[in-house]
């Protein structure tokens, strides 16, 4: 079985006409992206090598090798950015994990009682959220992924213990 994929980033719309084309990097050190080698698609059908990249505020700028032109640059717009689990390297820190590690964690309040599974940790660009299937059914539910909220985390033991908002589990 392939070693899983971990989102490294994303590219944005083409900039200017020489085929660059913006890249948001969800890497500790935005620049660091460019280190990784090669990069795939998420079904892996596609391979990236950037060529270069280099800060532009928030974002960054990247040259993909064999894209030349702002058309084939603009075709890129929107595509995820992976890279093998594998290829990374180990946490550091004792509090150090990947967003990914945190997929299928058993979300828990202090006390152990059992809230749910964390299916997901999107980001849609006010900060991480844990999206969490409820021990209970239905819906999932999406949560900030903050200190206050999930004051444990212990990917080694594949729990998030969870203080939730008010309200934010009740039947």
């Amino acid at each position: 079985m392939p070693a899983p994929l971990v989102l490294l980033g994303r590219f944005g719309r083409a900039h200017g006409v020489k085929g660059e084309v913006r890249l948001q990097s969800f890497t500790a050190d935005p620049l660091a992206i460019a280190g990784y080698g090669p990069l795939t698609s998420e079904d892996g059908g596609r391979v990236f090598v950037l060529a270069g990249v280099r800060p532009a505020g928030d974002m960054l700028i990247a040259r993909v090798a064999g894209v030349d032109g702002r058309e084939t640059a603009e075709a890129l717009n929107g595509i995820a950015l992976h890279a093998s689990r594998e290829r990374l390297p180990a946490p550091t820190a004792e509090d150090e994990f990947l967003m990914a590690d945190l997929v299928g964690c058993r979300a828990v309040r202090a006390d152990g009682t059992e809230v749910g599974e964390i299916i997901d940790v999107p980001n849609y660009g006010a900060g991480d959220l844990l999206d969490i299937r409820p021990a209970k059914g239905g819906a999932s539910v999406l949560m900030p992924f903050t200190k206050v909220f999930a004051p444990v985390v212990d990917v080694a033991q594949r729990r998030v213990e969870i203080d939730p908002p008010a309200g934010l589990f009740d039947d």
